[in-house]
């Protein structure tokens, strides 16, 4: 077989299975029964598995002797996707250059379609609406000078902010944390906290008014000031007793739904979106690393996920044991591979051999 990446065959198989879009482009799906090769969205009939192999692009699989697919046209580019590839580094290019957002006006003078089909066009292909996409480059921009050592106020007017507060009004209630906590390790907030017996051992759970920004086994208050270095730690309160008992609950019984729970977190943009891909799995289901990155619309990150799986800090709520090895087996985890496998088995997610 051609090398196509990091997935393995299994997970582009699957891909081909669901006929997801957002994966044309990164292989191919040759059917040696017919002699035609296909996108992985094409919307024929799925060959049996036994005649099927894969490959990196057209020109691989036109040298093993297959031809392009008449229905999907594999080894073209289509309008869609070259209007989709424009206005993202049309996006960029503004974004860059600290000019803010492009209107949707903008964006559909660009490409010649109407506002209202580009943006479906563009969302269903990138999973974000262009106006999101934008703002999401935007505030990593922004993290990134600030990590640079940047200020504030600079970091914010180089993005194309017009002033903090609109910064502030893009990011309430997704990011909890504001543009000065991340320069400043939690300067002004408070974070409440308690170590509670779970089944699984003792739990650290953390939250500010915003809501939980740390869930851990086996750590206390020490690790929490570390994370947390200019944030004033109290011991919880009466006040925090009904949001804790809902994390407990949520170790109890991880197959539930917590997206109920309101959640504090501190990421780039790009941690972000694979936490909310990790929130998207559902209980009783896993994904391999490069099935994550698939969802995110770039199947060779595989590493780029591990590491923002890594850097996850609210453990369960952000469900990042569900991710494993294509290979086999639980794979690794902060808090121990046993915490892990078990999380999965009371969620009917793994196979006993896996243990």
């Amino acid at each position: 077989m051609t090398n196509t990446g990091d997935l393995t065959d299994d997970e582009r198989w699957r891909i081909a299975l669901a006929k997801d879009r957002r994966h044309d482009g990164a292989f191919v799906t040759g059917v040696h029964s017919t002699g035609i090769y296909c996108r992985p969205s094409c919307p024929a009939r799925a060959p049996l598995r036994k005649n099927v192999k894969f490959y990196a692009n057209a020109a691989d699989a036109e040298a093993a002797g297959l031809r392009a697919c008449k229905r999907c046209s594999p080894n073209t580019q289509s309008a869609e996707e070259a209007c989709v590839l424009a206005a993202i580094a049309a996006i960029r290019s503004h974004v860059g250059e600290g000019k803010g957002a492009m209107t949707l006006d903008q964006l559909s003078d660009l490409t010649g379609y109407s506002p209202t089909h580009f943006q479906r066009l563009f969302k269903r292909t990138v999973g974000l609406s262009p106006s999101s996409f934008a703002r999401a480059l935007r505030e990593e921009r922004v993290r990134g000078a600030l990590e640079s050592g940047a200020s504030v106020t600079q970091a914010l007017y180089d993005a194309g902010y017009s002033a903090p507060s609109r910064f502030y009004a893009d990011t309430k209630g997704r990011l909890g944390m504001q543009a000065s906590d991340w320069a400043n390790g939690g300067e002004g907030r408070r974070v409440h906290w308690s170590v509670i017996g779970t089944s699984l051992g003792a739990m650290l759970v953390a939250a500010s008014e915003q809501g939980v920004c740390c869930l851990a086994f086996n750590e206390g208050e020490d690790e929490l000031r570390a994370r947390f270095p200019k944030a004033e730690i109290i011991e919880a309160g009466g006040d925090f007793k009904a949001l804790f008992d809902q994390v407990v609950q949520a170790i109890e019984e991880p197959g539930n739904d917590n997206s109920h729970i309101p959640l504090d977190v501190k990421g780039t943009a790009f941690q972000q979106r694979c936490w909310e891909a990790l929130r998207q799995i559902p209980p009783g289901e896993t994904r391999s690393y490069g099935e994550q990155a698939a969802m995110l619309g770039n199947p060779k990150a595989s590493r780029a996920v591990g590491s923002a799986n890594g850097a996850n800090k609210i453990a369960v709520l952000i469900p990042c044991h569900r991710v494993v090895p294509a290979s086999g087996g639980v794979g690794g985890y902060a808090y121990g591979p046993e915490i892990k496998a078990e999380l999965l088995k009371r969620e009917g997610g793994i196979d006993e051999e896996l243990f």
